[in-house]
């Protein structure tokens, strides 16, 4: 992605400095005022007449690269504190906040030219984000997909490493985006960024919540912080009601956070459940082999609806996605031909099939809502036994390890715990925190991830379902600080041949 952005940063034009310095209201003005042709935030990517922002990070402080920003070509330095170099210093409290509104205002404010679509929440993310797209695709929109699983551009991939890239991508890619004619923009908004401002100077017009289910504690440390992190996508959401560009907070009725989201913002607000009413609900839900049908409620009536997708988790998921369409001016007959027509989306529910005579899906899950949420899925079909494959990465949030591990046992009647991405822990050490949550339970552990698929497919017979869970669209394993080829999909497909 990096080189692919970089190449066009070089057709954006320049700006003086003293122009882009009026994005910083109290900032000192240098005296001298070059031509800025860029920004970068890594001393690697600084080229003749950029502007280099030090930003102080977990593993690196910019400020150390400063004198390497200027060998590189660097015009000017923003920073939060006196480096030595012979170019103009800018001096900022944040450097991190400056960024962002620099990059805004280099970058022409581009959001404010693009339909901003922003979905945040633990679970259903990147499917949300894929089902609204499809929706304003079938109905002529040229869009634009920022996730966790890349960044698209119509239908160009980008590969990209974060949920929500930095500010600098951010303003970068939608500036790419609109001069390419793309109108519609959907991004997944992580809890992270919302806290570290990666997003500050993004104008939202629809803002998305799915629902508020344990992770992350290792980074919010608490629910509660957890909870508040998510809910400043909605109280950034816009204070005014502007004629013409309605802002609007569409919230998971059925979760009882949306009541804070709520209060909290000045949006317009629309939302979605099953459980509770709703602008758009869901009513008499059934699954068979064909997918999950029910009955949808909203503000033009009933109709029954058919997806080809399984699951109670998908059909939040395409309500939070049909009133995030609606509320966009798209028509409700046009948003109900695009949901039926979905057939999926990598890595999540994702069946591997070769012919076999047992069901073998490949799923994100990596939650214990997330995973009691698939495994209750495949119980409402499953012939016989189930097979759980599961494990909990590395370096994230313990507490949740026994919790995955009593789901799984509880849920599914063959439990095999195994290695996700252990990053930098002991692959053991984990596998012992999940074995804390069901002492005297039955179930395998099996530390080789591909040793677990296999066993899992020699072990299955007809009818039965095994469900592979944790990594889903992931195409490597962090083990230590390397990342391996490892694809749950193939592994399987492979394990599927050998057995055949």
């Amino acid at each position: 992605m990096a080189m692919m952005i970089a190449s066009y940063i070089e057709r954006i034009e320049s700006m003086k400095l003293h122009t882009l310095l009026q994005a910083l209201p109290l900032v000192q003005l240098p005296a001298a005022n070059p031509e800025i042709t860029g920004l970068a935030n890594d001393h690697r990517n600084v080229k003749t007449g950029f502007l280099f922002i030090c930003i102080k990070g977990h593993l690196a402080d910019g400020h150390h690269f400063a004198d390497e920003a200027v060998k590189n070509g660097a015009s000017a330095i923003l920073a939060e504190q006196a480096v030595e170099v012979d170019v103009p210093i800018i001096l900022v409290k944040d450097t991190k906040r400056a960024l962002a509104m620099i990059a805004d205002t280099f970058y022409g404010k581009p959001t404010q030219s693009l339909h901003l679509v922003g979905i945040t929440g633990t679970n259903g993310k990147t499917t949300t984000s894929h089902i609204i797209e499809k929706i304003f695709q079938d109905h002529e929109r040229t869009t634009g997909l920022i996730g966790t699983m890349y960044i698209k551009i119509a239908d160009r991939v980008i590969e990209t490493k974060n949920t929500t890239p930095d500010s600098l991508t951010l303003q970068q890619t939608f500036r790419q985006m609109r001069d390419e004619g793309v109108d519609t923009a959907i991004m997944e908004v992580s809890s992270h960024a919302l806290v570290q401002g990666r997003v500050h100077g993004c104008d939202y017009d629809v803002a998305v919540f799915t629902n508020l289910t344990q992770d992350h504690l290792d980074y919010h440390e608490t629910m509660e912080e957890y909870k508040r992190a998510k809910g400043l996508l909605f109280t950034r959401l816009g204070n005014t009601y502007m004629e013409g560009r309605p802002k609007f907070a569409v919230l998971n009725a059925d979760d009882p956070v949306s009541g804070e989201y709520m209060a909290e913002t000045a949006a317009h607000v629309i939302t979605y459940g099953i459980d509770s009413e709703a602008d758009f609900s869901a009513r008499d839900i059934s699954m068979d082999s064909r997918g999950t049908g029910f009955t949808l409620i909203s503000p033009e009536g009933e109709k029954r609806i058919q997806l080809m997708i399984m699951g109670r988790f998908s059909v939040y998921n395409v309500l939070a996605a049909m009133a995030a369409g609606y509320v966009s001016n798209i028509p409700l007959d046009s948003i109900i031909r695009s949901v039926e027509g979905i057939t999926g989306v990598s890595g999540r529910f994702e069946a591997v099939n070769a012919g076999q005579d047992f069901s073998v899906i490949v799923d994100y899950a990596h939650t214990p809502d997330s995973l009691e949420n698939v495994l209750k899925t495949i119980r409402q079909f499953a012939e016989k036994r189930i097979f759980a494959v599961v494990g909990c990465g590395g370096d994230r949030d313990k507490t949740k390890r026994p919790l995955m591990a009593r789901i799984a046992v509880k849920y599914a009647t063959d439990a095999i715990f195994t290695s996700d991405n252990p990053r930098t822990e002991d692959p053991l050490a984990i596998l012992a925190d999940m074995e804390e949550g069901v002492r005297g339970e039955d179930y395998l552990v099996i530390p080789d991830r591909a040793e677990a698929i296999n066993r899992a497919v020699m072990d299955a017979s007809e009818g039965d379902v095994i469900l592979i869970a944790g990594k889903g669209h992931e195409t490597y394993q962090i083990i230590g600080n390397k990342v391996y080829g490892f694809d749950d999909r193939l592994v399987a497909l492979q394990a599927i041949k050998e057995r055949m």
